[in-house]
């Protein structure tokens, strides 16, 4: 497996072959439904679950109902795309509440950005929301003496609402799983500081003179990214130690011309293969390691579909964010309770035939004062849409 990472770290032009997932020996974090059913020894680590369909170790990205979408969180050895807005303000979000909840969980961090220092993203990481800020209770009433309990609880509720199903707006699984967020403050210093982070960034790695610096750039990545696995013994090759963690990876505005490419320059770009064979790399570098990858990726700017979607295909989960910032759905009253849209490319598929797909396809996104979160989206279809402009216009009249 090393030997094959070396081959794409010295060229970054041929596939690499023979990489897929890692033997059933090395990974017990794995479950097959033809296996017979026995007490196996689950790697414990703190901030991660296994998935109850498939039996693969999974991590929150920070965002309950992003994690729901997902099937309950990230697979760890997975890479999850996210395809930027315009402005690139919620996907950078999403990506910092992927690092904080790393911070919180103590896994440790390996940030890479092409022109910012890494410590500005660091910096800018939500603070944490405590447990009883987060999930307010219900607060019970004092018992009167020779009161019954019966009478009690139907008083907690209007008689008229008791029998009405309860609706829950935005996405959430029915068991919890990660942490809360306030974006409105950032999080404490010595909160931040206390996390081992790993950074990249390209100008200390490679000189953007060179006339092979798109090549470089991937490739110092992916070498400076390998050493960190190998180093701190997250590769499954390694002997299994007594304490295992996760390493969380947050890739910044790949494909960018930041990074030295041409995706986003040319409609023909020279070097169009450099971030495929990248990505080839750096998922099978994960499947072999208890490692999880969330990449950012200007897709808006890529001319070539074509290309765009081998970009898809070699990323597990894949997301996009369509922001209403800058547009005519920005003051159009059917999206004033929404921020943008959010398109569910690709779901993995782990040890199964078929994937999970989520439940509902019309996806928005909304950013509070303190949460961000994703919701359904409630269509109104050309009937309703008609309606509304019917009655804005006689609201000016």
């Amino acid at each position: 497996m090393c030997n094959n990472i070396d081959v794409i770290i010295s060229n970054m032009a041929a596939p690499v072959s023979g990489m897929g997932e890692a033997p059933a020996e090395r990974l017990p974090i794995n479950s097959t439904s033809f296996q017979k059913k026995t007490r196996s020894k689950l790697v414990s680590i703190p901030g991660t679950r296994p998935s109850v369909q498939n039996g693969q170790l999974l991590v929150s990205t920070g965002v309950t109902s992003l994690d729901y979408l997902l099937g309950g969180g990230l697979a760890v050895g997975t890479v999850l795309l996210i395809e930027e807005d315009r402005y690139d303000s919620y996907s950078r979000m999403i990506l910092k509440y992927f690092l904080a909840e790393g911070v919180v969980c103590r896994h440790e961090l390996f940030v890479a950005t092409a022109q910012d220092n890494p410590d500005d993203i660091l910096q800018e990481l939500p603070a944490p929301i405590l447990d009883d800020v987060a999930v307010p209770k219900a607060v019970e009433q004092p018992r009167l003496t020779g009161e019954p309990q019966d009478s009690l609880d139907a008083m907690k509720i209007a008689w008229r609402y008791q029998h009405l199903p309860k609706v829950q707006s935005a996405l959430a699984s029915s068991s919890r799983f990660g942490h809360y967020y306030d974006v409105s403050k950032t999080m404490e210093a010595e909160i931040r500081q206390a996390a081992k982070c790993h950074r990249f960034c390209l100008p200390d790695h490679v000189t953007p003179s060179s006339t092979a610096h798109r090549l470089e750039s991937y490739s110092a990545l992916l070498k400076s990214l390998q050493e960190v696995i190998h180093r701190e013994g997250f590769d499954l090759a390694a002997p299994m130690s007594k304490s295992r963690n996760i390493l969380r990876v947050g890739l910044h505005s790949l494909g960018s011309a930041l990074w030295g490419d041409d995706l986003c320059c040319h409609d023909k770009p020279r070097h169009r293969h450099a971030l495929t064979t990248f990505l080839y790399g750096l998922r099978a570098l994960l499947r072999s390691s208890l490692s999880v990858a969330v990449v950012t990726l200007p897709s808006h700017l890529i001319q070539d579909r074509a290309l765009m979607g081998s970009i898809t295909r070699l990323c597990d989960n894949a997301i996009a964010l369509e922001s209403f910032k800058g547009s005519e759905r920005e003051t159009n009253p059917l999206y004033k309770d929404y921020h943008g849209l959010l398109y569910v490319r690709q779901v993995p598929h782990l040890n199964c035939l078929a994937s999970q797909l989520p439940d509902h396809k019309d996806l928005a996104f909304k950013l509070k004062r303190k949460q961000f979160s994703i919701e359904p989206y409630k269509y109104l279809g050309a009937f309703g849409c008609e309606e509304a402009r019917r009655r804005s216009k006689r609201k000016q009249l």
